[in-house]
């Protein structure tokens, strides 16, 4: 187009070329938010089917898009107004006490911020800080549980949240494990949404489980009306959805993708209606995840990666012309600081740490000279005497080991502060519920680099350096910034000859 910045013809906008669709005739203004939930787009993929060499035509749909970021709003928002038209909820009066993982959390307390209901959400520990800050934003209370809590513990967020029920006056369980509206939800709207979207032509659907409800929901309509349709269901590792007659809760392990699996089968899940069950992991997960931002432009969050992983895995027994959809579950709003940082994904091995050739320390192992010598206290040490430690050693923290010596976890001031503020804490507590079991640590025999080390003290004030013996993790020593920069001080000066 010729330049005619400072002609007259430069805001001659009626004659240019016009790219212009047809405007969106729904409804213009909605009475509130909870309004806008659902009728989120279906959208066709176009490089990652390329890469991963499918020939069905792959579709998402884009549960990230509804108003408290996932899908779990269709299910918040129906059993409200449920219970409401029930009377088991009275607005100003009835307290919504819900265990979650957080995205059901987020839409009870959106539509506890907009119908007036008091919320307070019971999740466990594993659960991104980015959820956290928005159910507090939203105006509900929080209280976390130990992520490694089974399911039939008191301590799950389950049996937490059915104690509190019997606590607080006027408290109601919504239960979205048992719920019927649950998968009616995705009954009602996702499923004719998706039918509709393809003229009832289906051949694949592929569904994250969490509580199930999704997948039941939407697998009984689409059967009613698309027979041939196959329904996946995307399982993690470490939970037994996929297979609990061959699992047991002592089979059950840690994943880092959130909102999906369990270790037990909530009444919402029919497992009758689910053709074939795909199992994922991290390594392929959260990957794919990244790969979905980047390569589509879709701001989603990891059990989206996982399910798009188990779509990848489920269709290439379609043929061309055949179409698949993929059901992404949330966004990546609540991931900033876990599989989108680099350094989170690479303290867990899902992404290199990037070369750095200039500088000379940056692929050098670590040494023993570099470590500081951990201080050691048992699991059995009270909280007063862990504190009283830190203050003879004059340590930034203390590892934390059982009577085999293999390290549980690491106490510092900061986070003994953390849970007496915040969480109602005394220092009469056992010492577990202080200690951070989740710290970023390198193993000694894999041969850690002062750069990947380094990479991980842009997320972490430390790093614990650990050697597996036999069964044993033993904590060796602890590395901070202090201690790399020390080291490049003194050898740095040991090159150059200074």
């Amino acid at each position: 187009m010729e330049d005619s910045t400072n002609s007259t013809d430069y805001f001659n906008l009626k004659n240019m070329k016009h790219i212009v669709d047809a405007l969106d005739r729904n409804q213009k203004v909605f009475p509130n938010i909870l309004h806008c939930i659902g009728n989120t787009p279906l959208v066709k993929l176009s490089n990652i089917p390329k890469e991963e060499g499918l020939e069905c035509d792959l579709y998402v749909k884009c549960e990230f898009l509804n108003p408290g970021g996932s899908v779990k709003d269709r299910i918040a928002y129906r059993m409200v107004l449920d219970a409401e038209e029930r009377g088991v909820l009275k607005p100003g009066r009835s307290v919504i006490i819900e265990p979650t993982s957080g995205n059901t959390g987020i839409g009870l307390a959106l539509a506890s911020a907009v119908r007036g209901y008091r919320c307070i959400i019971v999740l466990p520990e594993k659960m991104s800080d980015e959820k956290v800050n928005t159910l507090m934003a939203l105006g509900a209370e929080i209280i976390r549980t130990p992520t490694e809590a089974p399911s039939e513990s008191p301590e799950s967020n389950i049996n937490v949240a059915k104690r509190l029920v019997t606590e607080i006056p006027d408290a109601v369980l919504l239960d979205q494990y048992n719920n019927v509206c649950n998968p009616l939800a995705h009954y009602d709207t996702t499923a004719e949404e998706i039918l509709w979207s393809l003229d009832d032509d289906i051949d694949m659907v592929v569904i994250t489980t969490g509580t199930c409800g999704t997948v039941s929901g939407v697998a009984h309509k689409i059967k009613e009306r698309c027979p041939k349709c196959i329904i996946v269901g995307v399982d993690p590792y470490g939970s037994i959805l996929a297979q609990p007659e061959e699992l047991n809760t002592s089979d059950v392990q840690l994943y880092e993708v959130e909102g999906i699996g369990y270790d037990f089968l909530p009444r919402v899940l029919d497992r009758s209606v689910v053709d074939r069950w795909v199992k994922t992991d991290d390594s392929g997960s959260l990957p794919m995840a990244r790969k979905l931002i980047q390569k589509e432009g879709l701001l989603c969050g990891g059990s989206s990666g996982a399910a798009v992983s188990g779509a990848v895995q489920a269709a290439k027994t379609l043929g061309r012309g055949q179409r698949c959809v993929v059901l992404l579950p949330d966004s990546i709003r609540n991931y900033m600081t876990k599989f989108i940082s680099d350094q989170w994904m690479e303290a867990r091995g899902f992404q290199a740490t990037p070369s750095k050739e200039h500088l000379w320390w940056w692929d050098k192992p670590i040494n023993a000279e570099l470590l500081q010598e951990p201080t050691s206290i048992s699991i059995t040490t009270t909280p007063s005497e862990a504190l009283a430690t830190l203050r003879t050693t004059g340590k930034a923290l203390l590892t934390v080991v059982d009577d085999k010596g293999s390290i549980r976890g690491v106490f510092t001031a900061d986070d003994a502060r953390r849970r007496l503020a915040n969480f109602a804490g005394s220092p009469t507590e056992e010492l577990a519920k202080f200690i951070v079991k989740k710290y970023y640590k390198v193993n000694l025999s894999d041969g850690p680099s002062l750069g990947s080390i380094s990479r991980l003290l842009d997320i972490s004030p430390y790093v614990v350096v650990v050697k597996t013996e036999s069964t044993i993790e033993r904590a060796v020593g602890v590395v901070t910034s202090e201690d790399i920069l020390r080291f490049i001080a003194i050898d740095g000066k040991q090159i150059n000859g200074n």
